[in-house]
C-alpha cells in the first residue's frame, strides 16, 4: 500500500498546475494515508479486543471513498477522465514515452478574442471563457475526446488516445457540428450577463502522432506530437466563425456521411505544395444533424461607406492604408470594393471613414472570404471582431437599404470613385 501512495505522489507532482492546487491534492493524499494508518492500528486493535471488524471496516470505507472521490474530482480537472483512468489502473502508465497512434485531432479557436478583451475588464474575460469552456467541455468529453491543451481561448482535442476509438473521424467531427451549434447557448449566456457573443472557428485533422508523456522525470504530462497537430492549427486559421473545416485525410477516413459545403485550395504556411481542405455542414448516418446557424443575406446599400483598410501579415506589412467602400452588407459579412485587390483568405484591419474621430478610430477586422462575380476589386469579407460602436453603425444602413428603381433588377451601383491621395 505504502509503495501505492508514493507513485500517486509521484504523479500529483509531476502534473503541470498551478502549486497551490498541487499543494492541495498532497494534503488530500497525506489525509487519506494517515486514514489508512488508522485504519491498520484499529484492525489490530480489533483483532487483540475481538472488536466487531466488519463494523469498523464499513465505517473507514466510508471515509477512504469520500477521500478518493474529493482526490479523483481534482485530478479530473487538470487531465481527461481517461487519462486519469489509466494512470489509476496501471501505474506504468506514468512513465516517460510514447507511441504512434492514428489520432483525429481537432483545434478550435474563439474569433477575434484578442480585440474583444481589449474591450472589456480581466474580470469579464475570465467570466466569459469559463462560460464557454463550461459548455464547450461537457460536449466534448461526451463523444469521449481527451482535451490535451487549453491555451488561453482555443482547445486542442483528441479523439483515439489514450484509448482506441475505431469511429473517431466520425465521432470527432459530430463533436465538431455539436460545439458549433452550443455556441447559440453560450450566447444567451452572455447577453443575460451583458457579455458581447462569441464565434468560434474549428479545424480538423486525421494523422500518425506521437502520444504519451512528455517532459522530464519531475513535470510531465500526456500530450500529442507530430506535424499532424500543426496542419489542424493550419486548417482551423482559414476559418471563420461557425464554420467546420476537415482535411483531405479526414474527409477519406470519415466515409460518405458528410455533407460537405465547400472546398478550399490552400497553401499553408511552411507547406511545399497546395492543401485542400473542406468545409462540413452536417454528418449523416448514426448522428444525422447539421449547422444549424444561417448567415443571414446581405442588402445593396443606398449610400455605400466609405472606409480604409490594411492587409495583415506578408509582404503588406508596413505599407499605407488603401481605401475602400462597402457595396452590400449583413450582421456578419459584406460586399467590397477595394483600391487594390488581395488574395483569399487575407486579414483585414478596417477603419471607417466620414465619421467623428472617435468611431473612425475602432478597428474593424474581417477575412476575404470570396470574390463577388467577375469584379477584380470586388471582394466578400467575413467580419471576425466588430466594436459595438461600428456594428450599430451598421445597423443603421442595413434598416435602410437601397431600394431598385423601375427597371431595375434590385442589383447594386457600381463604388463611388477611389479618391487620388
Amino acid at each position: 500500500m505504502d509503495a501505492e501512495l508514493d507513485k500517486l505522489k509521484r504523479s500529483i507532482e509531476q502534473l503541470n498546475i498551478a502549486h497551490d492546487e498541487k499543494k492541495a491534492m498532497l494534503q488530500v493524499l497525506g489525509k487519506i494515508e494517515k486514514e489508512l494508518k488508522i485504519l491498520n492500528f484499529k484492525v489490530e486493535r480489533a483483532l487483540k479486543d475481538k472488536y466487531s471488524l466488519s463494523t469498523l471496516l464499513s465505517r473507514t470505507s466510508e471515509d477512504l471513498e469520500k477521500s478518493s472521490g474529493l482526490l479523483k474530482k481534482m485530478f479530473g480537472r487538470y487531465i481527461s477522465t481517461e487519462v486519469m483512468n489509466s494512470l489509476l489502473e496501471d501505474p506504468s502508465a506514468l512513465e516517460l514515452g510514447g507511441e504512434r497512434r492514428r489520432v483525429t485531432i481537432m483545434m478550435t479557436d474563439l474569433r477575434g478574442f484578442t480585440a474583444l478583451s481589449e474591450r472589456l475588464e480581466p474580470e469579464q474575460v475570465v467570466q466569459m471563457l469559463n462560460a464557454y469552456f463550461e459548455i464547450m467541455v461537457d460536449v466534448i468529453l461526451r463523444y469521449n475526446g481527451t482535451i490535451n491543451e487549453i491555451i488561453g481561448d482555443a482547445l486542442l482535442v483528441i479523439f483515439g488516445a489514450p484509448q482506441q476509438m475505431p469511429d473517431r473521424a466520425q465521432r470527432a467531427i459530430a463533436c465538431a457540428i455539436e460545439m458549433q451549434n452550443a455556441i447559440r447557448e453560450v450566447n444567451e449566456r452572455n447577453k443575460k450577463m451583458g457579455l458581447p457573443e462569441l464565434e468560434m472557428g474549428i479545424g480538423l485533422n486525421d494523422a500518425e502522432v506521437i502520444v504519451g508523456n512528455i517532459g522530464s522525470s519531475k513535470r510531465t504530462k500526456y500530450g500529442v506530437v507530430g506535424s499532424g497537430v500543426n496542419l489542424a492549427s493550419r486548417i482551423e486559421s482559414y476559418t471563420v466563425g461557425g464554420q467546420v473545416f476537415i482535411s483531405e485525410a479526414l474527409r477519406k477516413e470519415a466515409g460518405e456521411v458528410l455533407r460537405i459545403d465547400g472546398q478550399l485550395e490552400v497553401l499553408p504556411k511552411g507547406a511545399g505544395t497546395p492543401l485542400r481542405i473542406y468545409e462540413v455542414g452536417g454528418i449523416a448516418g448514426h448522428y444525422n444533424f447539421a449547422l444549424e446557424d444561417k448567415e443571414p443575406s446581405m442588402v445593396g446599400l443606398a449610400q455605400q461607406i466609405r472606409f480604409r483598410y490594411t492587409v495583415l501579415g506578408g509582404e503588406h506589412v508596413g505599407k499605407e492604408p488603401l481605401e475602400g467602400f462597402v457595396v452590400r452588407l449583413s450582421k456578419k459579412s459584406a460586399e467590397i470594393a477595394l483600391e487594390e485587390p488581395v488574395e483569399l483568405h487575407a486579414d483585414l484591419k478596417i477603419n471607417l471613414e466620414e465619421v467623428d474621430e472617435e468611431l473612425a478610430a475602432k478597428n474593424l477586422y474581417g477575412k476575404v472570404v470570396g470574390r463577388s462575380g467577375e469584379k477584380r476589386l470586388s471582394h466578400v469579407v467575413r467580419f471576425t471582431a466588430v466594436p459595438p460602436e461600428v456594428g450599430a453603425y451598421f445597423l443603421a444602413f442595413r434598416k435602410h437599404p437601397e431600394k431598385p428603381t423601375a427597371g431595375e433588377s434590385g442589383e447594386t451601383r457600381g463604388p463611388r470613385k477611389f479618391r487620388k491621395v
